[in-house]
């Protein structure tokens, strides 16, 4: 049988508290012996971009649990570019993706878990996770939360964008504080990350791009129930990517290709895995990606 990176945590007497306290979790005999598989996300009450992530995180685990392995959920902070800007508060914003990918690296490494799956909202939070994937390159799969629906103001369709430029309209007089009311009322009708593109859209179609996500998810709206199969699919998906020795993050992502250092503290080499060739296609997926497992097609992992 394969060795996992988890058996650390729960082989032989030495490990007795260890599989104690996983008991204390809910976890029996036979669910402690699968594959450890951290789902991280951001879920909670700080900003309407990650509020998406609960019924997804579900799926997730679903997934993971349906493909054979222990799901294994937990969760980082956030910071709200839109309640955190023009004030002090934006000072703390692109810390956080720092902040992001260390408690990744903390729980995955010091967990010892054997494989990820993590999900992005607000801004930062994107590259924060897919940061914390290429650090502790297990199998992984990244996905959005999903930007919320746009709303409907003076017959047409309203973002929150249109609140900003509102906002100088009122100032430069173009604009009374009764209509900016309204438009404050109209313009961000679901939950989900601002509907334009900005941060958070860019870097989801960016994490497609980098083969680390499933195609076409970044594209669906955050409240629609489609998004569940999706995440329950990639559990399956990361499964496989385990069974099979790869591909990892690094493997997709080369680190000539990444514009953003990964550091990560010294530790000991792993196992050495299958290389994959990561390059740019309109036609089919690359060999090697998420992408490739997702929707595989003749020849791609010869």
């Amino acid at each position: 049988m394969t060795k996992l990176r988890s058996d650390i945590t729960r082989d032989g007497i030495s490990r007795t508290p260890h599989r104690a306290f996983m008991r204390a979790m809910g976890l029996d005999d036979e669910a402690i012996a699968k594959p450890m598989i951290g789902v991280v996300s951001m879920k909670g009450e700080q900003t309407p971009c990650n509020m998406t992530h609960g019924f997804q995180v579900e799926a997730a685990k679903q997934g993971i649990a349906e493909a054979g392995g222990t799901p294994r959920e937990f969760t980082t902070i956030s910071m709200s570019d839109g309640i955190g800007m023009n004030h002090e508060g934006m000072k703390f914003s692109l810390v956080s993706r720092e902040l992001i990918a260390d408690s990744i690296e903390a729980v995955v490494h010091g967990l010892a878990y054997d494989g990820l799956i993590g999900f992005g909202g607000c801004d930062k939070t994107l590259p924060g996770v897919m940061m914390g994937m290429l650090r502790c390159n297990v199998p992984a799969v990244f996905i959005y939360g999903g930007s919320a629906l746009p709303g409907r103001f003076a017959g047409r369709d309203v973002t929150i964008l249109d609140s900003y430029e509102a906002v100088g309209a009122v100032m430069t007089g173009g604009m009374d504080e009764a209509t900016l009311a309204r438009l404050e009322r109209s313009c961000l009708p679901t939950i989900g990350a601002c509907a334009g593109q900005f941060t958070a859209n860019t870097m989801a179609m960016v994490s497609e791009a980098l083969g680390l996500s499933i195609p076409n998810v970044s594209m669906i709206p955050g409240v629609y129930v489609e998004r569940a199969n999706h995440a329950r699919r990639a559990g399956g998906i990361v499964m496989e990517a385990l069974a099979r020795g790869g591909p990892r993050p690094r493997d997709i992502v080369r680190a000539r290709r990444s514009k953003t250092p990964v550091p990560s503290s010294p530790r000991p080499a792993a196992r050495p895995t299958r290389r994959f060739t990561y390059q740019r296609s309109r036609t089919r997926p690359v060999s090697g990606s998420i992408s490739a497992m997702w929707m595989p097609y003749p020849g791609a992992h010869r």
